[in-house]
Parts: structure tokens; C-alpha cells; sequence
């Protein structure tokens, strides 16, 4: 994956939720094809945490069965840094690890949003809007 198609609306849907869950991060499925997300799964951050993030079994089956039923893949995980950078900490790049898809990440501090993806090491992926 080369770049991540994020619409406008969608990422209003994603800061929404970001500011809805603060002080704690936020976390998300992005459901698509190829590069382009179709669908945002909201999920809860079952840590309540301010610094790390945890989708339960459950809702990460939920998503990957709803993607499945519309015909979509799973294309992007998206969580929020309330008090940092869009820049993935060392706990997610053990997570991208075991999730080889694009990583949204979205700053509570400059409320901008990165994404990454991991190869043999974190790169930085365009964020084009549709």
C-alpha cells in the first residue's frame, strides 16, 4: 500500500470521535478497497487509556465479519494520539507488526492525520482525500 484514500467526511467521523474520547485514545477499523477507505467501523478502546489502545476480540471479529458482508477488505486500523504526535509510539510498531495494514494515526495536539505502514521499517503514507 503505497497511499490511503480518506474522504472528507470520514475523517470528520474520525476527529469526532477522537475529541468524544478524550482524554483517552481512540481506535477504529477502515474498511475499503485497495487504497480507499469505503467505511469507518468505530470501535472502543477497551484500555481507557490516554496512551495505548485495545480493540476487543469481539468487536474486531464484528468488523472484519461486516467488512466481509459488504464486500470489503480490511484496509487500515485508526487510533488517535491525544497528547502527541500522529507518530506511531513503539507499542503500535509491535502492533503493525501482526496488522500489515495501513496504520491512521490522528494528533489531539495538531489535529492532523499520518499514516504509516511497516515494511522492514515504519513509513510514512500519503493521505490523499477523495
Amino acid at each position: 500500500m503505497q497511499k490511503i484514500i480518506l474522504s472528507q467526511s470520514d475523517k470528520k467521523i474520525l476527529t469526532e470521535h477522537a475529541e468524544n474520547e478524550k482524554p483517552n485514545e481512540s481506535c477504529a477499523i477502515l474498511f475499503g478497497k485497495n487504497e480507499s477507505v469505503s467505511e469507518v467501523f468505530l470501535t472502543k478502546n477497551i484500555e481507557e487509556s490516554p496512551v495505548n489502545f485495545t480493540i476487543s476480540n469481539e468487536q474486531l471479529i464484528e468488523g472484519y465479519q461486516t467488512a466481509e458482508k459488504k464486500g470489503l477488505d480490511v484496509i487500515g486500523i485508526f487510533h488517535s494520539h491525544p497528547n502527541s504526535e500522529a507518530y506511531p509510539s513503539n507499542t503500535d510498531k509491535m502492533f503493525m507488526e501482526s496488522n500489515p495494514v495501513a496504520w491512521v494515526i490522528y494528533s489531539g495536539i495538531n489535529k492532523d492525520f499520518k499514516a504509516y505502514r511497516l515494511e522492514s521499517e515504519v513509513t510514512e503514507i500519503p493521505i490523499q482525500e477523495n
